[in-house]
């Protein structure tokens, strides 16, 4: 039996993969592609789709599944602290734009229902694509990032009262505003009921999902709780994209919105990708390219309009010049509700199909360039704030420039040059025992139910999710990690997260704990630089009581250890390790090693003494790299550098000899 909804799929998305390879050469945005194919496969160009509105439907579960991520990624904390953005600024500058919309298209001789409507259109951005740009660049917790998500919010809860009053402006007479109140009443209830979903049931609910262990059970339940709360929206009159935003929002909630979004990602990839081809499909070549001139016009009077809208309202709010520029080059296009309205006006007849057109033609001009703008923000931005102006106007830019950067520098999380721990069983509770105790930062991945509890009791920073999913990965920061523990005991798991951490950074030193010796050289070639065999360790401290039964003095029988694990187990396996990387060999230097050690001792062969008269390099053995002393750091080390107590010095050398300096140093 033949499906046609199957074979337009197989159509639309087998071009779309031929046009996105290409646009991947040419470095052009996905998004460009997936209109492109839309329009090629459109009803006005080859007619490829026999069944519009099913991939219409698949465009709407796309929005839905993007809102509910973005939802997810904040909280209804974070959602109130936006309140302002979202009433004061939404109302500026969805107000603003019907206003001077309306007026400039009666002016030119539109009918006033006409104008008004296209106000409505024009007033509105795309959610789809902002956020999804946003959260690609790790933008969405900046402050144009929130001044973007508070007003396009705002956007998406007014579109209802835009389709109330709609059958208004075509001249029909309901009773709007008893029909308005009746729908605050229920936007009233859904909250409180969002409210109760997400302080006492969500949480429950997904407790005792995650302690069946079954990842199939928690992806149902995380896309029954989407699709659950956006139905329920839906039948009291709101957006299906409102709904899931209030989803993501209950489950962000809970301890286990890291793994709901990783789960959820892929399908809102494959579905968000409808949403842009359903766009492409509604374009009239014909009629675009006979009227293009005027469209080039009116796509630049649009973005312009709207970008000074935007600008404005953000200048109220009292933004800096700098966050200003960012959200105005974020917000100026037409937006997939405008798109959903301008039908419900058509079937009114309150805009003519030539206007449609023209409006058709604006919408998806403005999507197609919302991405190159967006990229170019900062850059623009940059060249306007450092463009020739008079000296006293410079030093109040400059003065608001940098507090636009402190601003957003304090809203990004603090994880940098972090020790990532995966696995809180015996060895990570350990480990990070020792983190927190040397003052190390450190944040813990692990999705054992057991394991995450008892890492929230002990009130540890840990991320619950697996770590083989690259989104979790990304929470955590492993790029900007320095070391990055594996203490799991599964093996499978433990090479598939080696390959995901090292397509994010190629710097981190990668310790893994294996089981087995037979483990080792899998570990080494997918990545790791150091791997701790269990069997190893075990024969280590065995051999180690041995020795001291035979009285074998303790320095010796230390000395014996350290040459064994800084020699990578050499003595026990004709095993040798070979780097990850050829660009990384330098690193692995044998028998050597970087550290730091303090200077606590008051000892007077070193301290009060230059490197050279305390004979560091010539009697220890040892590499004086760099001094940190009072927070300052001496890397310019001459022979006459003076090394004083407290101070904390950077050595390169043997373990051995790193050990006995060390003695002098410590008390």
């Amino acid at each position: 039996m033949e499906i046609p909804i199957l074979q337009d799929i197989v159509i639309i998305l087998g071009l779309s993969i031929v046009i996105i390879l290409v646009f991947q050469k040419l470095k052009l945005p996905a998004i460009l592609g997936f209109l492109l194919a839309g329009i090629i496969a459109g009803p006005h160009a080859f007619n490829l789709i026999s069944s519009q509105h099913e991939v219409e439907l698949l465009s709407e579960i796309g929005i839905i599944f993007l809102l509910f991520v973005i939802g997810i990624e904040l909280s209804l904390k974070g959602l109130a602290s936006i309140k302002k953005i979202i009433f004061l600024g939404g109302g500026l500058q969805v107000g603003g734009t019907i206003v001077i919309t309306a007026a400039i298209s009666y002016f030119i001789g539109l009918p006033m229902n006409t104008s008004i409507f296209l106000g409505f259109l024009f007033s509105l951005s795309s959610t789809a694509i902002v956020l999804k740009l946003l959260q690609e660049r790790g933008e969405i917790s900046t402050p144009h990032g929130k001044i973007g998500l508070g007003i396009l919010i705002f956007q998406d809860i007014i579109v209802v009262p835009m389709m109330l009053f709609t059958p208004l402006l075509a001249g029909e007479t309901p009773n709007i505003i008893s029909t308005i109140m009746i729908m605050a009443l229920k936007i009233l209830l859904v909250l409180v009921i969002v409210y109760i979903l997400a302080r006492f049931v969500a949480p429950k609910i997904f407790g005792w999902v995650v302690k069946t262990k079954n990842q199939e059970l928690f992806i149902l339940t995380v896309v029954v709780f989407c699709f659950g709360v956006a139905w329920l929206t839906s039948t009291v009159g709101l957006s299906l994209a409102l709904g899931a935003f209030f989803a993501g929002l209950i489950i962000s909630e809970s301890d286990y919105s890291h793994q709901a979004t990783a789960n959820v990602l892929p399908f809102r990839e494959i579905f968000i990708s409808f949403f842009f081809i359903s766009v492409g499909t509604l374009l009239n070549l014909e009629f675009f390219f006979n009227n293009l001139l005027n469209i080039f016009l009116l796509v630049i009077g649009v973005i312009l309009l709207k970008m000074l809208i935007v600008g404005f309202t953000v200048l109220i709010l009292k933004y800096p010049v700098r966050t200003i520029f960012l959200a105005l080059f974020s917000l100026f296009q037409v937006g997939e509700f405008s798109l959903l309205l301008s039908g419900v006006g058509k079937d009114n007849g309150i805009i003519p199909e030539n206007i449609y057109q023209y409006f058709l033609a604006i919408s998806i001009i403005t999507m197609g360039v919302t991405p190159f703008l967006i990229s170019s923000a900062p850059r623009i931005t940059y060249a306007i704030l450092k463009a020739p102006i008079p000296a006293a106007v410079r030093k109040r830019l400059e003065n608001i420039k940098k507090s636009s950067q402190a601003e957003e520098e304090f809203s990004e999380e603090n994880l940098h040059d972090h020790l990532v721990l995966i696995g809180y069983g015996v060895n990570g509770t350990n480990i990070s025992k020792a983190a927190r105790k040397a003052e190390i930062p450190y944040v813990i991945i692990d999705a054992n139910p057991e394991s995450f509890e008892k890492a929230k009791k002990n009130k540890e920073p840990i991320i619950f999710g697996d770590a083989t999913n690259t989104t979790i990965l990304k929470h955590a920061h492993v790029q900007e990690a320095r070391v990055i523990v594996i203490a799991i005991s599964d093996p499978g798991a433990t090479k598939k997260m080696l390959s995901s951490i090292r397509q994010f950074t190629q710097t981190a030193t990668i310790i893994v704990r294996t089981k087995y010796v037979k483990e080792m050289e899998d570990v080494l070639r997918l990545g790791a630089d150091e791997v701790i065999p269990e069997e190893f360790e075990t024969s280590i401290e065995i051999f180690t009581r041995v020795l001291k039964k035979y009285l074998v003095p303790f320095d010796e029988i230390q000395e014996f250890i350290n040459q064994i694990r800084s020699s990578d187990y050499e003595l026990l396996t004709s095993m040798k390790k070979s780097p990850h990387s050829p660009a990384l060999q330098h690193l692995n230097i044998p028998n050597r090693e970087i550290v730091t050690l303090k200077v606590q001792r008051d000892n007077h062969q070193i301290v009060g003494k230059s490197i050279q008269e305390s004979g560091i390099g010539k009697n220890y053995r040892v590499t004086l790299m760099a001094i940190q002393r009072d927070r300052k750091y001496l890397t310019e080390i001459s022979p006459e550098t003076i090394i004083q107590q407290g101070d904390l010095l950077y050595l390169f050398g043997h373990p051995n000899n790193i050990n006995h300096l060390n003695n002098l140093l410590s008390f």
